[in-house]
């Protein structure tokens, strides 16, 4: 749920405060600003994981906000200078109390990953200063959900997904990802193969790295990967934008964001309810059919802004996040770091990959409750991760990838390896 198209380490977003002229000149933004062309050279991770006082119950917000320091984002503390660790890296929390760190982009993934290293060393550190622990749980197996940032952005977000049952607050406030970002690609071309790769690998990659079978406040039911689940529940408007009939992912993604629900309409107030006409979409803004409700029409900063509330699998802001797969145990983040890096290396590793993974393309549903247990799934994994294992950068990685196959292939999840290698959930205090 990071707002990431608003980091500053990528190409920056609008500033402009005119209204747009047109639809038109609104996918045209949309296509420009979400899709940055470049060759693609960096590599970026957000990594999440729940948080606890002494007593195991959530932190408060101004525990949370005296431990960080100048460190704080300002959703907690609104003069924090919100300075980023000395790796790099942001620290931003989730509503129901998640911490996350989101890297700066990095040209070498060791490099990634060793920054991010030490950021969460030094953040553990900050946090058991105050006895707060974090731990690497993808789903929240033992709490209720209970929404600790009462910011307007969030009030209007609950409203919009009670329609849904539990699933929008428990997504909110109990649910953990791991996530990797990429650059789009040199050219449409790339980026329609990079994108395609992405979508098409989606299933395959959950099954591999399903690690959340239980998820306090869930309806029943055995599942791989609970927090996908919760996903896959919430506004399929939103969630899962019809990729599989995208030729041109550019072109494509900036029509869909234009009539995805509005999730929010922002005002100076934040007091105030944010809250769209029910239905509304960017675009019926942008035509002025909610002139009498708002009172105005968007401005590129609120185009900016609807683009944050989409929650697909795969997000374009700029360069292209990962949102898939669950928060890893212990430190084996790195993984998928690894992963991604490795099959998007070339061209042909791109196109090798998304064939070995395209008979589950469509299989999003079967990976979250199935996971490893799916043999066809269980097939392509192990492949994929072999291919990967082959193109991978340094023999430290390729090494890393080979092991994530053969626990793939004897059916393991993530959280049966890192048990019986002794290193336990990832807890830390």
């Amino acid at each position: 749920m990071a707002v990431t198209l608003e980091r500053s380490s990528w190409p920056d977003s609008a500033t402009d405060q005119g209204e747009l002229s047109s639809r038109a000149a609104a996918e045209a933004y949309v296509g420009g600003v979400c899709f940055k062309l470049g060759p693609p050279a960096l590599i970026g991770a957000e990594l999440e994981w729940l948080t606890a006082g002494p007593t195991g119950s959530r932190p408060s917000l101004d525990q949370l906000a005296a431990a960080l320091g100048a460190h704080a984002p300002t959703s907690i503390a609104p003069a924090s200078p919100a300075n980023p660790l000395p790796g790099g890296s942001l620290v931003t929390v989730e509503p129901g109390g998640q911490i996350e760190l989101s890297s700066a982009p990095f040209a070498d993934p060791a490099a990634l990953t060793q920054h991010l290293r030490a950021d969460a060393a030094r953040l553990r550190d900050l946090l058991a200063a105050r006895e707060i622990s974090v731990f690497a749980a993808a789903a929240d197996a033992g709490r209720p959900a209970e929404r600790l940032l009462r910011l307007p952005r969030y009030a209007a977000m609950e409203r919009r997904f009670d329609g849904v049952g539990p699933f929008g607050t428990l997504m909110m406030c109990n649910t953990a990802a791991t996530q990797v970002s990429v650059d789009a690609g040199a050219d449409p071309a790339e980026v329609q193969a990079r994108w395609t790769a992405l979508y098409v690998l989606g299933p395959t990659l959950i099954s591999a790295f399903a690690c959340s079978p239980r998820l306090h406040g869930v309806p029943r039911g055995d599942w791989a990967s609970q927090r996908m689940r919760t996903w896959l529940r919430l506004d399929p408007s939103r969630t899962r934008p019809p990729v599989a009939d995208w030729a041109d992912p550019m072109t494509s993604y900036a029509h869909w964001a234009l009539d995805v629900p509005l999730l929010c309409v922002r005002c100076a107030d934040v007091d105030a309810d944010w809250s769209p006409p029910p239905g509304a979409t960017f675009a019926d803004w942008l035509s002025g059919a909610l002139d009498d409700e708002v009172g105005r029409r968007p401005t590129l900063v609120d185009l900016d802004y609807h683009l944050t509330t989409l929650f697909p699998p795969v997000r374009a802001s700029g360069h292209l996040e990962v949102r898939y797969l669950d928060t890893q145990p212990g430190d084996s983040w790195t993984t998928p770091i690894h992963l991604f890096d490795a099959l998007l290396s070339t061209p042909a590793v791109v196109a090798e990959a998304t064939a070995l993974a395209a008979p589950t393309a469509g299989d999003w549903l079967t990976a979250a409750r199935c996971g490893l247990f799916d043999p066809q799934l269980r097939g392509a994994a192990v492949d994929v991760l072999d291919l990967a294992a082959a193109h991978a950068r340094t023999p430290a990685a390729a090494k890393e990838l080979a092991a994530a196959a053969r626990r793939c292939r004897s059916g393991r999840s993530p959280l049966a390896a890192v048990a019986s290698s002794g290193n336990g959930s990832g807890r830390s205090r």
